[in-house]
């Protein structure tokens, strides 16, 4: 294998540059952190999960329509992807209230909302990656009118299906962090990952407020059985997806 250029370390991946410069891998790491990195840890086996679970739901996007920057996996935990800029906005949409709106608005964890809602949040780990309103993003200039439309209304479609497929695997998709880049041609395409890291998922095997946590949750809240809550999510994703 040539040697490959980091370009970037993040909290859960480190991206390096390939041979062609349209084309950049990402490597996931088992490493896991909570509260803006204030809590770390390690979930064994969590990159190729994710890496996997992730995959497998950009190909079926795409599938549904939703362009995405997937191109391949090399290895279990490596994912080749297409070059692009990143947006510096996690888009956050919610179905159910849990987490951070229930803090901010006194909302009752479990509360089914009206419709999504979709939050911003600015990527900036020096602000601990603020809510942002519509206005201030243009003052910003984090990103143009129509490209945050067109973002928001990507963001809701791809709501609508990941909670419809989720259904399908017992699981309630109750919120999800996006990201999205813009490619050399100025086109709009889903990035990141999508994971038990980036969506809280509940059980709907189970009634149970604790056991029905799927996702990075168990890390945050030390429920334990991290690693387990994963690799059921990857073996519903997987076997629904190959029905």
């Amino acid at each position: 294998m040539p040697q490959r250029e980091k370009l970037y370390e993040g909290k859960a991946k480190i991206l390096y540059s390939t041979e062609n410069p349209d084309i950049l891998l990402t490597v996931y790491k088992d490493d896991a952190t909570a509260f803006n990195a204030q809590k770390r840890g390690q979930i064994p086996g969590k990159g190729e999960i994710n890496c996997q679970i992730t995959a497998a739901l950009f190909e079926w996007l795409a599938s549904e329509g939703i362009p995405t920057h997937y191109l391949d996996c090399p290895q279990p935990n490596q994912m080749r992807v297409k070059a692009v800029s990143i947006v510096p906005l996690e888009v956050v949409v919610r179905n159910i209230a849990a987490g951070s709106l229930c803090r901010q608005t006194g909302l009752p964890e479990g509360k089914v909302l009206s419709s999504p809602l979709v939050d911003y949040y600015y990527k900036s780990d020096e602000l601990g990656d603020p809510l942002l309103t519509r206005k201030r993003i243009f003052l910003l200039n984090i990103i143009t009118p129509d490209k945050l439309e067109e973002i928001e209304s990507m963001a809701l479609k791809i709501n609508e299906k990941l909670s419809y497929f989720f259904t399908q695997c017992d699981i309630t998709l109750v919120d999800f962090k996006l990201e999205f880049g813009i490619d050399s041609q100025q086109n709009i395409l889903l990035a990141d990952e999508i994971s038990p890291d980036t969506c809280r998922l509940w059980d709907n095997k189970q009634t149970d407020s604790t056991a029905r946590i799927m996702d990075k949750d168990r890390f945050r809240k030390d429920l334990g059985q991290v690693e387990f809550a994963y690799q059921q999510v990857q073996q519903r994703v997987l076997t629904q997806l190959n029905k």
